[in-house]
């Protein structure tokens, strides 16, 4: 089974101080979608993971429990049956580009944005294709007997523009986040608000590329109205393919979260890779149609995010900062917003900053991926570049102590290879069994 950058994030289950797991395992994997369940899925009897490699167009419907066990190690054993995320071409080529996956609060419906549309991945061989989301049905994932078929899809939607990301699905609408311009990968500033029900776009949110709050990191951007305003021809500066120092000029969002303000309002929050900060939107205004919802100043970070993810109690914000597109450097930290210090626009809305995946201050970790533990108390997150884990204890990153970075989980790298028990002392709190990758001996 290859896991990835969500896969390692996820399957992360924390029991009475140990790790529930026997390794992390393929942490350097192209992993775009995971969802994960720790307790049974509702139409399951065991545990069940949905994941997806993004560049093979099918969900995986996975047994955790199965998983777990040494004897399936870099073997098929726990996958309960594959989902085509669309049907097949009419030569027989699967299509889609599952880069993110949401359940409905009942279980039983999944949203899977393909970031490319129903493209064929040999063929489509750069960014910018045409977002849409596939809606399906879980009864239908879990069953043996449709595995490699499109049996489970339901309907596939447009997602109104291109290199669809983020996906946050409420009762009546589908705020989905789209980091790329036409064949481009930068050129963005937009998130689509879809009907579920027929799948319509009805209404789209534009993010202010200049003026108070926001910032452009190239000094050569071409001017775009914002809200659109039609004629205008296609916009003039943005990047082809990064890391380019074209990038700057638009947000590109990536993942989205929902955080709660004092004021008793839930607030939208994006991390955008292309000007390396977070935005922060008013969630009503937006749902009344009003494409201009961001509510302060952005918040920067140390490099283009990716993964965003709020706490249980939806009072902070966890962002990675994933990678510098203008330059190519990779980050090695990840940023927490105290997001009713961000709404108002107040200092110390970048609440802690902590550095993950590697020890040394120019370390290039690629953070990818982020999630709180349930209790609120700890934050998961995977280093792609250096293939491992961290865990983060949020009260003392909140208190700027060192150590906050209390465990690094490694992956398995080989199949001959055992995880052992082994831990570290890092921390006041000191740190917890964990499970590494040793070789046998």
């Amino acid at each position: 089974m290859c896991g990835g950058e969500y896969l390692a994030v996820y399957l992360i289950s924390l029991r009475e101080g140990t790790m529930g797991i026997d390794c992390i395992s393929r942490a350097q994997c192209a992993v775009m979608a995971l969802a994960l369940f720790a307790g049974d899925l509702a139409l399951a009897k065991t545990p069940v993971i949905l994941a997806s490699g993004r560049r093979d167009p099918r969900i995986y419907a996975i047994d955790l429990n199965a998983a777990l066990r040494p004897e399936n190690n870099n073997t098929p054993n726990a996958t309960v049956s594959r989902s085509l995320v669309s049907p097949r071409r009419l030569d027989g080529a699967m299509l889609g580009d599952p880069a993110n996956i949401v359940l409905s609060d009942d279980q039983r419906t999944a949203y899977v944005m393909n970031h490319h549309g129903s493209i064929v991945n040999a063929e489509f061989l750069q960014h910018g294709g045409r977002a849409n989301i596939s809606i399906m049905d879980v009864k239908k994932m879990l069953r043996p007997e449709f595995d490699n078929t499109d049996a489970a899809v339901l309907k596939i939607v447009d997602a109104g523009w291109f290199g669809g990301v983020g996906l946050i699905v409420l009762p009546d609408v589908i705020i989905a986040s789209m980091s790329e311009g036409w064949l481009g990968q930068d050129g963005s500033n937009r998130f689509s608000l879809i009907d579920p029900k027929t799948g319509g776009l009805i209404g789209q949110i534009q993010l202010a590329l200049v003026g108070s709050g926001t910032r452009q990191l190239n000094t050569s951007c071409a001017t775009f109205p914002v809200p659109f305003v039609s004629p205008t021809p296609p916009p003039v500066t943005y990047s082809f393919l990064g890391p380019s120092h074209a990038f700057g000029c638009w947000p590109n969002p990536q993942f989205l979260a929902l955080g709660k303000g004092s004021d008793g309002k839930t607030y939208l929050l994006s991390g955008n890779g292309g000007t390396e900060d977070v935005s922060v939107m008013d969630l009503q205004k937006a749902l009344t149609g009003s494409p201009i919802v961001e509510v302060a100043p952005r918040i920067p970070v140390q490099a283009g995010p990716f993964g965003i993810a709020a706490s249980p109690n939806g009072k902070f914000v966890a962002v990675t900062a994933r990678q510098n597109n203008r330059t190519g450097v990779e980050g090695n930290t990840i940023s927490i917003i105290d997001v009713d210090l961000a709404r108002q626009g107040l200092p110390g809305a970048e609440a802690a900053r902590v550095q993950v995946g590697t020890d040394g201050a120019s370390g290039q970790a690629r953070p990818f991926s982020v999630a709180w533990t349930p209790d609120g108390k700890e934050i998961l997150v995977a280093n792609t570049r250096v293939n491992n884990v961290s865990i983060i204890d949020v009260a003392l990153a909140l208190a700027h102590r060192p150590g906050a970075e209390i465990a690094r989980v490694a992956r398995c790298a080989h199949a001959s290879r055992r995880c052992a028990s082994k831990a570290k002392d890092r921390g006041h709190r000191g740190r917890r069994a964990l499970r590494g990758c040793n070789r046998r001996r």
